[in-house]
């Protein structure tokens, strides 16, 4: 399967990985940055993983492999940093498009 094109991940961000709750809080694996991608600053309902509605504010695309759980941290192009409500890997088997991962964003 081929991945999403260079050209088409314009933008660039950092991601820090959901890794649990601690009696802290939240905890993330260390920050990866500079990874590319399309980001849309789009205003839509969605449902975070517990079913709630909840307002969208972005849409990142990234190639395939992207480790980005919800709940993730992700620090984008404008200097904004929000949290990751859904994550979606798009693959098609067989069929010549390329694959790559949707995370829409608070």
């Amino acid at each position: 399967m081929v991945n999403v094109p260079g050209w088409l991940l314009p933008h660039r961000i950092t991601v820090e990985a959901y890794a649990g709750d601690s009696a802290y809080g939240p905890t993330y694996r260390a920050p990866v940055a500079d990874v590319p991608a399309m980001v849309a600053a789009t205003v839509r309902t969605v449902r975070d993983p517990e079913g709630r509605e909840v307002t969208a504010t972005a849409q990142v695309i990234t190639a395939s492999g992207l480790d980005c759980p919800a709940e993730s941290r992700i620090t984008l192009p404008d200097g904004r940093t929000t949290r990751a409500l859904t994550v979606s890997a798009h693959t098609a088997p067989g069929l010549p498009v390329p694959q790559s991962v949707e995370v829409v964003c608070e």
